[in-house]
């Protein structure tokens, strides 16, 4: 049972299955390689379960190990949101794991701005990215309270702590070799050619498109994706077109072969946003890494 389990061997546990080696689990939790090994020792006996099996000269996981991993990194994540409450906080010193949640595009376009301060200024604390799904958005706020920010625009989330981060306006790409698209589209040209949508849910949409839905213009969906960075691959060499953010269709532009061209409607301009759980608000870690984020936003505009 829970209770008879030594919480120390849930720190022991993450290093193990991210290491997959008991040395190199040991030098990173700064404990003799013995000490590891009765650690191991004590955890495949609690799960009936080897974790770790020798392959040749190297120790893959075991099936169990895989599945245990994620919820081993979620578990260390809200026991030290718990017990770590000190009310300063040492970036130079931490050894934090920070969980953030945002789409492969905002990966791209702000995780490279966020990770370098973080490496610079608390080189001990990891960050983990997660991806940005409908369920999670669905289960909130209860799914945020193991990670500490989720970044994403207005009109999914409502009175949850939350700061603005960066605007972008809207653009459409269309493939470069598309005959039927000039310079400009026009609302004739949106009504009548196929279409590449990110999302297409109750609670997972481009604002835009609705903005077009509700001017009575209903896409032609042909392709639905929930990675923004496919939708370069997905209009290249078609008639298709996509309503993009301006910086991925540049972006999409250096990568694919696709041109970014204007949207032919007034289109509110997209507000990127980090929200955090309430529980949070107060953490010292918590308001440095909404610090750095703020920081990486201002960078990239």
């Amino acid at each position: 049972m829970v209770r008879e389990v030594d919480l120390n061997l849930l720190r022991a546990l993450d290093a193990i299955l991210e290491e997959q080696s008991v040395t190199k689990a040991a030098a990173r939790l700064g404990l003799s390689q013995p000490a590891m090994s009765a650690s191991l020792a004590k955890l495949r006996r609690h799960f009936g379960d080897e974790l770790l099996t020798r392959v040749g000269n190297t120790y893959e996981p075991t099936p169990l190990a895989k599945e245990l991993l994620e919820p081993t990194r979620t578990a260390l994540r809200a026991t030290d949101r718990v017990f770590v409450r000190d009310g300063e906080f040492d970036p130079t010193t931490s050894v934090r794991d920070f969980s953030i949640v945002m789409s492969d595009y905002c990966t791209a376009s702000l995780g490279p701005a966020i990770t370098r301060r973080v490496r610079e200024r608390s080189p001990r604390s990891k960050v983990y990215i997660y991806g940005l799904t409908p369920g999670l958005v669905d289960a909130a706020p209860e799914s945020m309270r193991t990670h500490d920010l989720v970044v994403m625009p207005h009109g999914f989330l409502t009175d949850l702590k939350h700061r603005d981060i960066y605007e972008d306006d809207w653009a459409c790409i269309v493939s470069v070799d598309n005959p039927k698209v000039g310079d400009h589209l026009t609302i004739e040209d949106l009504a009548e050619l196929p279409w590449v949508l990110t999302f297409n849910q109750r609670t997972a949409f481009t604002t835009a498109v609705q903005q077009l839905r509700m001017q009575g213009l209903e896409p032609h969906t042909e392709v639905v994706t929930e990675n923004f960075l496919t939708l370069g691959s997905l209009v290249e060499g078609t008639d298709r077109v996509a309503l993009v953010q301006e910086r991925l269709g540049q972006l999409l532009a250096r990568s694919f072969g696709v041109r970014v061209v204007p949207v032919p409607f007034d289109a509110d301009p997209l507000v990127e946003t980090m929200w955090w759980h309430p529980m949070y608000e107060m953490d010292p870690a918590h308001r440095w890494l909404r610090d750095i984020v703020i920081e990486a936003g201002i960078e990239i505009t």
